[in-house]
């Protein structure tokens, strides 16, 4: 009997502890699980991020280009936006060196970037909350051997209120990117650059809209104010910033538009500071300055939806002192053979004591206008090609040509193109006969006509190829004595031209985007 209770009290005991066991495997009580929801409130592509009332779209785009005369979408021989990527010479291209066309020449490129957009967005009591950024990296081959970051925006919206970088509230039409892949230069627009700026914008209804913003000068890199009494025109590169103040008040900047179904119209201006730093070359405080003067752009521009589907646009701009917002080819150097075309580009210019100058000189400020165009025909919804066109003029009054003539190179009180030499001598070009058969004029100006075709093998998926010429009509134009600019000798300034071509493949995935380049916010 004792045995049978042993036994008893032992299964018991193991019955226990398997069912103990088992206890310890069953699956804790799980909370619920928070599901990603769509947010239809800003559109396609939005989802709430679990456990917040924010919505977030994440796109982006992959695009690969084979270019020939253009480096990353840019004609050869300019200067253009300097340290910022996304579309800029990164290489010599703008110097001599990479404008001439001989066996020395890197006449094809390949360039490939990846960009990864966020737009993310929220309701508060003042309305909707928005930050935007978009930033990637990028190849550009021959020519460098690492990828290089960039940001193309980065930007918060909220109250009507736009704080970061994004494109100028200045811009009204412009053809980059939507009209072709070759950045015209022709416009100082800053759809693929960005400016950093804060701004508000104030809506009327039916479309009508008024913007006012602060923003960083456009392109410093390629237009400055210079002193006379140092090598001002460089032969290096075209343009030497040789008396750059420090940025201490930021261009005003101000537009009012509609936007209607049948397309926009909109009139845009913007105030530009130009200061020189110190007379005489070294500039020293005791010597004093010239002095500060307000440059100044406006620009009226629209785009026109045809009832059949095609859309045309065109914008004019007209500048003083604030070259930038006319171009953002910076300063240009071409040479092919004997033959070389160069243009150099600044706000303003002022000199020091000399002859015929007698005293120091304030700054004079420079002339430039330009106009584009662009008509696009859509052929069926995924065939579609454009053509388009610019031109812009640069123009120095007859004071400062006179000035810059006077340190064309030569002898001291020797006469070139009917001034006497004096100062520093800046201008690489050596006047032959005292300038006979020259124009004896730093004015130049330049054009660009092309067309893009292209194939939206999706929404989403498109390739297409721009061709694009350009003309420069240079500055000094006609005979000169032999002159040798970047290891180059040639022996007359001439105009010059060249075709640009590039092949893209861009696939986007961001939604709604339509095959575009980038999903903006502005």
């Amino acid at each position: 009997m004792k045995s049978v209770k042993s036994l008893l009290l032992g299964a018991s005991a193991a019955l226990f502890a398997v069912a103990g066991a088992q206890a310890a495997d069953l699956p804790v009580k799980a909370k619920p699980v928070q599901y990603v929801k769509v947010c239809s409130l800003y559109g396609a592509g939005f989802y709430y991020i679990p456990g917040t009332d924010m919505c977030v779209r994440v796109g982006g785009y992959v695009r690969s280009q084979l270019e020939w005369g253009s480096v990353n979408g840019v004609s050869p021989g300019t200067i253009g936006p300097a340290g910022f990527a996304t579309s800029t010479n990164t290489g010599a291209i703008g110097t001599l060196a990479n404008g001439q066309f001989d066996r020395g020449s890197n006449n094809f490129n390949m360039t490939n970037r990846g960009v990864l957009s966020v737009d993310a967005r929220n309701q508060t009591e003042y309305g909707t909350v928005r930050g935007y950024i978009a930033l990637g990296g990028q190849t550009i081959s021959p020519g460098t051997t690492t990828a290089t970051f960039f940001f193309e925006r980065a930007f918060i919206q909220f109250a009507g209120f736009t704080f970061g970088r994004t494109q100028s509230f200045f811009d009204v039409f412009t053809t980059t990117e939507h009209f072709n892949y070759i950045e015209s230069k022709t416009s100082g627009d800053t759809y693929n650059y960005g400016v950093d700026l804060i701004g508000y914008t104030a809506q009327f209804g039916n479309g009508i809209s008024a913007s006012i913003s602060a923003e960083s000068p456009h392109y410093l890199q390629t237009s400055a104010v210079v002193d006379g009494t140092a090598a001002a025109f460089s032969s290096t590169t075209p343009l030497t910033v040789t008396d750059a103040t420090g940025h201490n008040v930021p261009d005003i900047v101000g537009q009012v538009r509609i936007d209607q179904n049948w397309g926009s119209l909109g009139v845009s201006g913007a105030a530009h500071k130009v200061a020189g730093r110190y007379f005489t070359t070294p500039g020293l405080p005791a010597n004093g300055h010239p002095d500060d003067k307000t440059g100044w752009a406006v620009q009226l521009g629209g785009q026109l939806n045809l009832p059949w589907g095609d859309t045309i646009g065109a914008s004019v701009v007209d500048t003083k002192g604030a070259v930038a917002y006319a171009t953002k080819a910076g300063s240009w150097a071409i040479t092919n053979g004997s033959a070389g075309g160069v243009g150099w580009l600044t706000d303003g210019i002022f000199d020091g004591p000399g002859v015929p100058a007698t005293a120091n000189t304030q700054i004079h400020l420079t002339n430039a206008w330009s106009v584009n165009a662009a008509y696009e025909h859509f052929w069926n919804p995924r065939w579609r090609t454009s053509l388009y066109g610019g031109y812009t003029k640069v123009w120095y009054d007859g004071t400062i040509t006179n000035d810059i003539n006077t340190h064309l190179p030569g002898a001291a009180g020797t006469i070139q193109c009917g001034v006497p030499v004096a100062g520093a001598v800046w201008p690489p070009i050596n006047m032959a006969n005292g300038g006979a058969g020259n124009s004896c004029s730093p004015d130049f100006s330049f054009y660009q006509i092309g067309s893009r075709t292209q194939w939206n093998i999706t929404k989403d998926f498109y390739m297409g190829l721009d061709v694009t010429y350009t003309h420069l009509n240079t500055a000094y134009q006609g005979v000169i004595a032999p002159t040798t600019i970047s290891g180059r000798t040639f022996t007359s300034i001439d105009n010059q031209n060249t075709w640009s071509g590039v092949f893209r493949t861009q696939y986007s995935f961001s939604p709604g985007n339509e095959g575009a380049s980038l999903v903006l916010g502005r």
